[in-house]
């Protein structure tokens, strides 16, 4: 396989195509075209291929992808063949809700512990999941192994929590506050802003909107 980096882009793409494509084994459906693909998952066809290409040959011209190797190649990438616990510090209510959810599709993620700093929340269960209180958040990180947490405590706690969640040796954030976390760069964060994702939805609808009038005038 390449060992070139894979840009984060295509990184983003591959949890869609592998969802996709256990969609169609479900169905019987042994063989897939880039286009077909396309189809489905909204990608061009030439993205996917060169997505794919990254990887090395993981199909035949005019034969088109086989859908079991697929699987079990993206399988592997995604470490869908191992189970990952991840942490949720901040028990609001959007942690709340990913508690509730809990990755229910997914064969491979768990949240197997939630933080809190609030005195009711200490020491219950939630949605099947342990809450411990914040003080605690180093020690269990450390003990349980941890290396994946979900971050949705308000912005003013955002960089102390992760200062510390860095210490501990945790190696990817999930980070629904609004701050641009500082972290080393062995560290990944992934922002997801639902504000600034809401926004920009509603401006492509509005653009939309003006180049239909526009051409229908």
């Amino acid at each position: 396989m390449p060992t070139r980096k894979i840009p984060r882009a295509t990184a983003k793409r591959l949890p869609v195509y592998y969802r996709y494509l256990n969609a169609l084994l479900n169905a019987n459906k042994r063989r897939v075209s880039s286009t077909e693909l396309s189809e489905a998952v909204q990608v061009d066809s030439a993205t996917i291929r060169r997505d794919f290409s990254y990887f090395g040959e993981l199909g035949k011209r005019g034969y088109g992808y086989d859908v079991e190797s697929l699987i079990k190649f993206f399988k592997g990438i995604l470490n869908q063949d191992k189970l990952t616990s991840v942490a949720l510090v901040g028990v609001g209510s959007l942690g709340s809700a990913l508690m509730n959810y809990n990755f229910h599709q997914s064969t491979n993620l768990r949240i197997s512990a939630a933080f809190d700093p609030k005195p009711a929340l200490a020491n219950t269960i939630k949605s099947g999941i342990p809450v411990y209180p914040a003080n605690e958040l180093k020690k269990q990180i450390k003990e349980q192994q941890i290396d994946v947490v979900i971050l949705t405590v308000p912005a003013s706690q955002a960089q102390k929590v992760t200062d510390d969640l860095v210490e501990v040796g945790v190696h990817g954030i999930l980070n629904f506050s609004p701050v641009r976390l500082s972290v080393p760069e062995n560290v990944q964060v992934q922002n997801i802003d639902l504000t600034n994702e809401l926004q920009t939805l509603i401006y492509f609808i509005e653009s939309n909107h003006m180049d239909n009038q526009e051409a229908n005038e």
